[in-house]
């Protein structure tokens, strides 16, 4: 049986800026259907590397491939134009608009050249039963009377109007209690059952071990280690992170890189 073309694959993906490395040569890979954690500490490479994916910025050197073939993304449109969607740690919601307004704001229906109010409170509540999101009662709810892990449901399901192949979530359980980070893990494994692949970025490991596939941790710019949730334990990972150990058996010691 052939073995599946990863989604998205990066190789040798090197970014400077300025006399500064910011990624040193790093391997990535996404498979379909797949959850993806990247983690780190602060300042190992991985916010420089989502830019990279997502083509805010591009990288200098090493191949980007999307779906088996070698693409280039130079900009977020790029991205958006593979099928790349991205939920940013601020979320980038308007709190003063409803759900429907936050979900189709920029790409609103229109009928008659008018907007079509009926149609998209209809493609919004559909999305959200979709998503199994019930902790939201109306889609007419101003979004800034809401709680953290609803809004962050709403990021994640505006981010899904494109049908995107990919989803790149940045801290999605940062600061949310027990019950709204439960309801964030749901939706992240809903978005899998779905078919599409998913990266996660997180400081809590906690989280990323109940929802991820396989764990990519950076250190100092570089590939830290590559780990199977199904097989690895969170000492591993964290021994990886802090550069005692690293994944696969690959020491994950890196000298005169500098990373942001």
């Amino acid at each position: 049986m052939a073995e599946t073309t990863p989604l998205l694959e990066l190789r040798g993906i090197t970014k400077r800026f300025g006399a500064v490395r910011a990624l040193n040569g790093v391997d990535f890979r996404v498979m379909p259907g797949e959850v993806v954690g990247l983690v780190g500490d602060n300042g190992a490479g991985k916010s420089t590397l989502v830019k990279v994916i997502s083509g805010i910025h591009p990288g200098d050197e090493g191949e980007y491939l999307w779906e088996g073939q070698k693409t280039s993304v130079s900009t977020p449109t790029d991205a958006t134009g593979l099928g790349i969607a991205t939920v940013y740690q601020d979320l980038a919601l308007c709190d003063n608009l409803d759900v429907v307004e936050n979900l189709f704001l920029g790409q609103e229906a229109l009928s008659g050249g008018l907007l079509d109010e009926v149609t998209m409170e209809k493609k919004a509540n559909d999305l959200l039963a979709e998503l199994s999101v019930t902790t939201i009662q109306s889609v007419r709810g101003e979004v800034g009377a809401m709680s953290g892990g609803q809004r962050q449901s709403v990021a994640i399901a505006r981010s899904l109007l494109g049908d995107p192949k990919m989803v790149i979530l940045d801290e999605p359980t940062a600061a949310l209690g027990v019950a709204q980070t439960a309801q964030v893990l749901a939706l992240i494994k809903r978005l899998k059952s779905r078919g599409l692949g998913v990266i996660v970025i997180s400081h809590n490991l906690r989280d990323v071990f109940e929802v991820v596939d396989r764990i990519w941790v950076m250190r100092l710019g570089s590939n830290g280690g590559e780990f199977d949730v199904a097989t690895a334990t969170e000492q591993e990972v964290v021994s990886a992170i802090t550069g005692l150990t690293g994944g696969n058996g690959n020491s994950t010691k890196t000298e005169g890189t500098v990373s942001q």
